[in-house]
């Protein structure tokens, strides 16, 4: 069994939750996941199976999009309604065009601080591990882009729901408090959705309890494919080693034998030759 799953994760289990369930249910030992959700969160969830789980490396380059909703006048440790509250503060007016304008100009590329709770790893260690042994660290700083934003729902000086589109790496917990510090107004996440990842959307998930749907590899990947039917050049690359292609201008191309197996994928790396990237 080899491809990738959308799953509809529920709130309060990990994304390592999920994989776990899904390796049980499937009985498959190799199961991954692209793009970590927290607990908090629900959702679209892309799991790979089998040889699946080797493009998850591309998957994650994909862009995301997400359904959130902000809590005003409170700011927590992890950026989210579960952590510990730091701050409570409701002496702030903030009406809805002054909102929508900051969304506004929040639609950009920008260097965001991560979360202190993350699992982003500092000299070998994460980030969360850190901040529960209340050690002081300085927290990286990662270029994203929010490609889209717009505010659904707003309850006056309460709480805001929105859409947004985000790239790669994007932490909305994060986002949520830029955009407070832009109105000088703790804020804190309350609920997260997301909607897409790349080209897969939520509406065409599985709960964890369905039939899943197994999506092939080569439907689930937005690259060039080419069929190759010399048997030499299979061999080749079945080894993984360098060939040369002609004429094709993609960084990444799917290498397919003649009854559209997949067989690997491959990188340019310089005009017309090829390096093995990934081999199935």
């Amino acid at each position: 069994m080899d491809g990738i799953i959308l799953i509809n994760k529920e709130k309060n289990l990990t994304s390592r939750d999920v994989v776990n369930k899904v390796s049980k249910k499937l009985n498959i030992k190799k199961v991954g996941h692209a793009g970590t959700l927290d607990p908090i969160a629900t959702g679209l969830l892309v799991i790979g199976v089998g040889k699946g789980t080797k493009i998850m490396e591309l998957l994650t380059l994909d862009t995301k999009e997400y359904i959130a909703t902000a809590k005003l006048g409170i700011k927590t440790d992890t950026l989210d309604i579960t952590g510990t509250i730091l701050e409570e503060n409701y002496n702030f007016n903030l009406d809805q065009e002054e909102l929508e304008t900051t969304l506004k100009k929040i639609k950009k590329k920008y260097f965001q601080e991560v979360p202190s709770f993350s699992a982003v790893k500092i000299n070998g260690k994460k980030l969360y591990q850190y901040a529960r042994e209340n050690k002081e660290i300085e927290l990286p700083k990662r270029e994203v882009e929010i490609f889209e934003i717009e505010l659904l729902d707003y309850k006056k000086n309460q709480e805001f729901t929105f859409k947004v589109k985000v790239s790669k790496g994007c932490y909305i917990r994060s986002l949520i408090r830029d955009i407070g510090n832009s109105l000088n107004i703790n804020m804190t996440m309350q609920d997260l959705i997301r909607t897409k990842s790349g080209k897969f959307k939520l509406e065409n998930s599985n709960k964890l309890e369905d039939n899943y749907k197994i999506i092939k590899i080569k439907d689930a990947l937005d690259i060039k494919s080419i069929k190759i039917e010399d048997s030499f050049l299979i061999k080749k690359i079945k080894n993984g080693n360098p060939i040369e292609l002609n004429n094709i201008n993609s960084s990444y191309i799917l290498l397919l034998d003649n009854k559209e197996n997949e067989l690997a994928i491959y990188k340019n790396v310089k005009f017309s030759k090829f390096c093995a990237f990934k081999v199935f």
